[in-house]
């Protein structure tokens, strides 16, 4: 292929700049969305977080609520706790499935974080809320997911609410604005055997 002039070059991102404003101010809707970030691979939480860094710097309020995390201390955590009036961030987990391995006091724990992301997306001082691994949760049938669906159904019109997570069921996606499946290509912890990384995974 031949290589553009610089004239011609100069041409082509005119028109494509011409298209990208005619298809920008043809945006009007301002909505809170619902959003979701699945997949096996890497990113889905940390995708979140930088969402809610975004928030705190617009001054808007945000609630973070870890599903599954919480047995652990996190870099996150450390950092979103120098932003009380911003951000409200409770790791109400205690592990995974097969770290507890009792599926009673899973469902009562999830309960008791589902009833404070419910208080939350309630509340319209918060802009944005945050259900980490909420996902999980679904998959293991700890959570109805109608129940989820009527709460995202009737939250306030400006809430944003993300949801992460892999397996996100398909009537939860089907209901969100936004879905990223995030995909594995590779990952140390597998190719490697490279341990969980302050920093990257935590």
């Amino acid at each position: 292929m031949k290589p553009r002039t610089d004239a011609e070059h100069q041409e082509r991102m005119r028109k494509l700049k011409v298209a990208q404003d005619r298809k920008i101010a043809s945006k009007t809707i301002e909505k809170g969305l619902i959003i979701v970030h699945t997949g096996t691979g890497k990113g889905k939480t940390s995708a979140a977080l930088g969402m809610v860094v975004r928030a705190i710097g617009h001054g808007m309020k945000v609630g973070v609520i870890q599903f599954v995390k919480g047995a652990m201390q996190t870099g996150e955590k450390a950092v979103f706790d120098r932003f009380p009036d911003f951000v409200e961030f409770k790791p109400m987990g205690e592990g995974f499935t097969w770290d507890t391995q009792d599926r009673s006091r899973d469902i009562a724990v999830a309960r008791a974080a589902w009833d404070e992301v419910k208080r939350m997306i309630a509340d319209p001082s918060y802009h944005m809320v945050v259900a980490d691994e909420l996902n999980i949760v679904l998959r293991y049938d700890y959570l109805p997911v109608d129940e989820v669906l009527a709460v995202l159904a009737n939250k306030p019109a400006m809430t944003h609410v993300i949801i992460t997570g892999r397996n996100a069921p398909q009537p939860l996606i089907d209901a969100a604005d936004l879905v990223t499946d995030m995909t594995q290509v590779k990952h140390p912890f597998r190719e490697q055997n490279v341990k969980a990384q302050r920093g990257i995974e935590f």
